[in-house]
């Protein structure tokens, strides 16, 4: 069955303990967290997940939890981010291995390769496996340019099948690669915490990959838009878009990330792992502002919505429902 790259595609946050650990049971809840708010597919080791400070056991301890809880509900892509071939290729297969669906696939950036070489890495890789891979075009990660030339070049080597954009200026970017590529079959989607999901969908984005802690609330913004309801839609965004923001700062968008999954009561700590940086007193100020704002904290946890559920509870509101029932109301205000 093809796997299908597009929607709303969160990039999981990678939760820890106090001391540091892997928080399985903080996972557990943040991916019926992202199931519970409709995502269209989830991601593991992105750059929001903090998967440059995993080790490869915990790696596949990661995969194999979200493939377990998905069961093949959505598409799970694990992110490669190998500095040479042979260490991307090992990433791709041990994925492969572990049930991923599709690879969302770094550039190497070490040495920073020239175009021809590139197109050898990324062929190398999508014949290491029979899984569709995704480019990301990420320069101010990676240093890595690439133009719409060289990606609709990428785009025709077998098993390439997608690529996210999050080089600025994004909109104009993926109005540029749609065009080069000219192939209604590979994926454009963008990044940059949907900073312009809106306006990338009107270049002829086909989906978004943000950080997970408001699918939720970025969801209906985005089916809205696809309705043609333009208006609702950008009201909606507009709403969230401080929350987004916080979400982009250099150094600390890890641990913004982190803190309001704590606030919502799906992970219970914000711990990070260097050179990721906690959040000072400052910036959590000025995130709990935001967060009181959206009425985003004291919330009802996932798990405990589907306990009442199980229950047999008629009504009950939690972490996804509420909060969009709050956007929604003020948008209509």
């Amino acid at each position: 069955m093809a796997t299908h790259l597009n929607g709303l595609m969160p990039i999981l946050a990678t939760p820890f303990d106090e001391s540091g650990g892997l928080d399985r049971a903080g996972l557990r809840r943040l991916v019926e967290f992202e199931l519970a708010a409709d995502v269209d597919g989830v991601a593991v080791f992105g750059m929001a997940s903090e998967g440059f400070a995993l080790t490869a056991t915990e790696r596949r301890a990661v995969l194999g939890d979200v493939v377990e809880l998905v069961a093949g509900r959505v598409p799970v892509v694990a992110g490669v981010n190998g500095t040479s071939t042979v260490n991307a290729v090992e990433q791709a297969r041990e994925a492969e291995a572990g049930g991923a669906d599709a690879l969302m696939v770094l550039p190497p950036f070490m040495v920073r390769p020239p175009a021809a070489s590139l197109v050898d890495f990324y062929g190398t890789v999508a014949a290491s496996t029979g899984l569709p891979v995704m480019v990301q075009d990420a320069p101010g990660v990676t240093g890595v340019a690439m133009s719409p030339a060289l990606i609709a070049e990428l785009s025709r080597l077998d098993g390439v099948r997608a690529v996210k954009i999050e080089a600025p200026p994004t909109t104009a970017k993926v109005g540029h690669v749609v065009d080069a590529v000219a192939n209604p079959g590979f994926a454009v989607l963008g990044g940059q915490n949907a900073q312009f999901c809106l306006e990338e969908h009107a270049a002829g984005a086909v989906g978004t990959m943000p950080a997970c802690e408001f699918p939720d609330l970025l969801g209906p913004a985005l089916r809205r838009y696809g309705a043609g309801e333009v208006d609702r839609a950008r009201a909606d965004f507009r709403r969230i878009l401080p929350l987004v923001l916080l979400g982009l700062q250099p150094g600390i968008a890890w641990a913004v990330h982190k803190e309001v999954l704590v606030a919502r009561g799906i992970i219970e700590q914000a711990t990070v792992r260097y050179p990721a940086s906690p959040l000072d007193t400052t910036s959590r100020a000025a995130l709990r502002v935001v967060l009181d704002e959206l009425r985003l904290t004291g919330q009802r946890t996932p798990m405990e919505v589907a306990d009442d559920e199980t229950a047999g509870t008629v009504g009950a509101v939690g972490a996804v429902g509420a909060a969009e029932a709050v956007v929604a109301a003020e948008a209509s205000a």
